[in-house]
């Protein structure tokens, strides 16, 4: 893993600078203003400092003794902890050197050595047994994503990937601030609907039923329109419900921008013809059961019969309370026919967000929003990767 810092008059400078030196898979982990230094520095603007992260290809063989280690803590049940992480920063620890990440480690080494205390293993324990410590350390945070949903095979996978760490230099430290890392790396940057334009774009959201995609249109609407002043169209090819049609069409009275019902792909490309003035053409779809071949085959005729005269985007919506066996059904359903980044939903209505890090593992999917509650249009964000994985290590 590559960790580098970049400065720029604005974030979206330094992430340049990033992508020119690193490429373009450079994940941003933080952002902060840097206040020049010097005798006249109070005349001159901060810079803003990004802290960006890239997995580098490794070819090194895991040594036996960390394999082991890492074996050890998957297998051995020491004891289950629900809560690992009070407090980690959303920075990573890049530099152990920042005073903040160094108290939060230590706070971390202090429950460790406070768990292994309380067990009644704790003689196994005692100082000069360093690998102990850490293979209980290992599982605590093995049973914290556990606990959180995480799939096994990818909690698994992040325990492994702890035996490419040098054996003498795995602390406590090393070890969270790299699953940390890597968990962000994993999820990788949002992509979230572009605002710079060079021509209009179509935006399928598709997605089974009752996960909230109307909301999220009209919030995505709302914030569109009012936010970036951009000129949106509504429209809905669900010709299956009628109060789904009904609220979208009450959104769009609410905005103030046009709303068409479209039953058949020559209306779908006329709608196109009619509104290309427009710079967004958000379309809510019919939900429906993956085993449904007949709609999933509508819907695929639907996205086909958008041509290159528009730019096209697919988000596929889906609730973070849904089963994760049947997220990966939905998942899968779709991606027969499209390509698609993902939507969350929900993410008030449950306490764990393990689904969120299995499907964007499972599909590779880009994580694109999340939502929190039915406002329009206040219970929607960006996604962050950054406090996601604090909250599956354990913080709050």
């Amino acid at each position: 893993m590559i960790i580098k810092k970049f400065q720029g008059k604005t974030e979206e400078e330094a992430m340049s600078a990033a992508r020119r030196e690193m490429g373009e898979n450079v994940v941003l982990m933080s952002a902060r203003s840097h206040k020049k230094k010097g005798l006249l520095s109070f005349l001159k603007k901060p810079l803003v400092e990004v802290t960006v992260g890239m997995e580098e290809e490794s070819e090194r063989q895991t040594s036996n003794a960390f394999s082991m280690l890492a074996k050890q803590s998957v297998n051995r049940g020491l004891y289950p902890s629900d809560k690992l992480l009070s407090d980690v920063p959303e920075e990573p620890a890049a530099e152990k050197t920042e005073k903040v990440i160094e108290q939060r480690l230590d706070s971390l080494q202090s429950l460790l050595e406070k768990q292994l205390k309380a067990t009644p293993e704790k003689d196994e324990f005692e100082k000069g047994a360093p690998e102990d410590s850490t293979v209980s350390f290992l599982k605590l945070i093995y049973n914290t994503l556990i606990n959180n949903e995480v799939a096994e095979k990818y909690a698994n996978e992040l325990i492994d990937d702890i035996g490419k760490l040098d054996t003498q230099k795995a602390s406590v430290d090393l070890i969270l601030g790299n699953i940390y890392q890597k968990m962000i790396l994993k999820f990788g940057q949002p992509v979230t609907i572009p605002l710079g334009l060079d021509k209009q774009r179509v935006i399928f959201f598709i997605g089974p039923t009752g996960v909230g995609k109307t909301t999220t249109i009209a919030k995505l609407a709302s914030q569109l329109c009012v936010n970036h002043k951009k000129k949106v169209v509504l429209l809905t090819t669900d010709t299956y419900r009628i109060a789904a049609a009904e609220q979208l069409r009450t959104y769009a009275s609410i905005l103030n921008v046009p709303f068409k019902v479209i039953y058949t792909e020559d209306e779908m490309m006329a709608a196109i013809k009619e509104y290309e003035e427009y710079d967004y053409i958000l379309v809510d779809t019919a939900g429906h059961s993956q085993h449904n071949g007949e709609q999933k085959d509508a819907m695929a005729h639907f996205l086909r019969s958008v041509d290159d005269s528009v730019d096209k985007d697919t988000y596929l919506v889906v609730s973070a309370t849904t089963k994760y066996r049947d997220l990966v059904a939905i998942a899968d359903a779709y991606s027969e026919f499209t390509d698609y980044k993902l939507i969350f939903t929900k993410l008030d209505e449950t306490t764990t967000l393990g689904n969120l890090f299995n499907l964007c593992m499972h599909t590779g999917a880009s994580m694109s929003y999340v939502t929190c509650g039915q406002n329009v249009p206040d219970d929607i964000e960006v996604f962050s990767p950054q406090s996601t994985v604090k909250q599956l290590l354990g913080g709050k």
